[in-house]
């Protein structure tokens, strides 16, 4: 899922589990990077729902319906605020949150027993394990895969100096 310009000349994808506390940490560094580099880098959330967490597959789903209706990025944020919410009561949650931005609760309903994304979030995921995606958040820029999952420390520092080589690069 991408809400950024797809001519950005930089991608780094975020494999996320939208339960994940971790996750919900790493959104400070991706709103430092973006912030530094707007449109010169497209950050993609990816989805990689651990088994761990119960309610995180039907949360990429939602994500992906959010995306559908243009607010991709504000409603995965969203769903990460509340990680402990979104644990304890599942999908009521994922459609409140989903009313509460102003989408369609309804669709969201619909998509989640249809499962009109499901190819999206396996794929996602099966593209992570196909890279050695283990945990989450993992980032990957360039042809390095960074793993948020043991710990963020350093890791803003090292996309950005990834990021600023990618660009000169191609400059």
């Amino acid at each position: 899922m991408s809400d950024s310009p797809s001519a950005a000349p930089v991608v780094l994808d975020l494999w996320c589990d939208l339960e994940c506390p971790d996750c919900h940490l790493a959104l400070l560094d991706v709103r430092a990077l973006r912030a530094r580099y707007g449109d010169r880098l497209e950050v993609r959330l990816r989805h990689f729902p651990l088994e761990k967490h119960k309610h995180a597959y039907a949360a990429a789903q939602a994500a992906e319906e959010a995306a559908v209706q243009g607010q991709g990025w504000p409603y995965a944020e969203a769903v990460l605020a509340r990680t402990d919410s979104v644990a304890r009561g599942g999908e009521p949650v994922l459609l409140e949150v989903a009313a509460e931005l102003g989408l369609d609760a309804e669709e969201f309903d619909t998509a989640l027993i249809d499962g009109r994304h499901l190819l999206i979030v396996d794929a996602d995921q099966a593209e992570g394990k196909a890279i050695g995606v283990t945990g989450t958040p993992t980032y990957v820029i360039g042809d390095e895969r960074l793993d948020g999952g043991k710990s963020q420390d350093g890791l803003r520092e090292r996309i950005e100096e990834i990021a600023d080589r990618l660009l000169a690069d191609r400059g």
